[in-house]
């Protein structure tokens, strides 16, 4: 019991920091995570309307016809009911079909793939916005983020404009991963030779952490990045000290930085060797590799 006793006083702190995950879950400062988090709570409540009867119904039942309950009515031959079946499938049904409707528009509307059509709730994406473009790539086990417009890249470090849309594209560098900024949008996985795509925005001014949601290896739980979603000014700020950095990230630096390592610290460079990120899409960064998006060439010319 004692042993018991000094193992189970950490569960109070255990279950505050599962609390404190749960509340950016629920109370993230992005758009497009806000709405996700209010699909999560409508769809609880959706489900609780079944739930919370039956568990009260099975509580009372449990006490009323209890073995020393005597007085307790007993009728052996009461086998069916219309009136209470009619009840016990109709409920469930609404709420397949109220689930099935918010689910189905929920799922379009928060399309990953889809570009954005507001910024927050009431204001729309000027027809004039151009969203920042950010090139992710998932290396063991670490983060490298490639900004082609502004030509620089960071490793595990993020930062982007309040207000403004972020056009993700993903790809990792070997095996399958998952990225997760829980105070921006949901999880979007990674593979390698593959590009996925995440449009999401940030509305508030915040520091975060992103992080891997998805096993990837012996560095996995360490496999996290700082996320600062600031206003525009500032944001030119942190770029032009990247850009201060000095350093480059070129083919060479690339394939010497893919190499495994845990618990990266920040790097930032100042500049990024064009069509990089591409050549980490198609496999192709080592000059004897042969791109994937070459591959299929000479077969598509023997054919014609």
């Amino acid at each position: 019991m004692p042993q018991l006793l000094r193992r189970t006083w950490l569960l109070p702190l255990v279950l505050a920091l599962a609390g404190c995950s749960r509340a950016v879950v629920l109370h993230p400062t992005g758009d497009v995570a806000q709405q996700q988090g209010h699909l999560i709570v409508v769809a609880t409540l959706l489900m609780l309307i079944v739930i919370i009867p039956v568990i009260a119904l099975t509580l009372l039942f449990a006490w009323r016809y209890r073995a020393s309950n005597a007085g307790a009515t007993y009728k052996p031959d009461w086998d069916h009911s219309t009136q209470l079946e009619l009840v016990i499938w109709a409920i469930p049904l609404l709420i397949i079909i109220a689930l099935g409707a918010v689910t189905w528009i929920s799922t379009h509307t928060l399309d990953p793939y889809r570009p954005l059509d507001r910024i927050a709730e009431g204001q729309p994406v000027p027809a004039d916005a151009k969203p920042l473009e950010v090139d992710v790539v998932s290396l063991d086990w670490k983060w490298l983020f490639i900004y082609p417009e502004q030509g620089i890249a960071t490793v595990n470090e993020l930062a982007a404009p309040v207000g403004r849309p972020i056009r993700f594209k993903l790809t990792s560098s070997s095996v399958m991963n998952a990225f997760y900024v829980p105070e921006l949008a949901g999880m979007i996985y990674t593979m390698p030779g593959m590009q996925t795509t995440l449009n999401a925005v940030a509305n508030t001014p915040v520091e975060a952490r992103g992080m891997s949601s998805n096993y990837s290896g012996a560095g996995f739980s360490d496999m996290h990045f700082a996320y600062h979603a600031v206003d525009a000014a500032a944001f030119d700020a942190w770029v032009a000290s990247v850009r201060g950095a000095g350093q480059a990230l070129d083919r060479s630096g690339y394939l010497a930085l893919a190499k495994p390592s845990e618990k990266e610290p920040v790097r930032h460079y100042a500049s990024v060797d064009a069509g990089l990120y591409d050549a980490i899409l198609n496999r192709c960064v080592d000059p004897q590799q042969t791109c994937i998006n070459q591959m299929s060439m000479p077969q598509m010319t023997r054919e014609h």
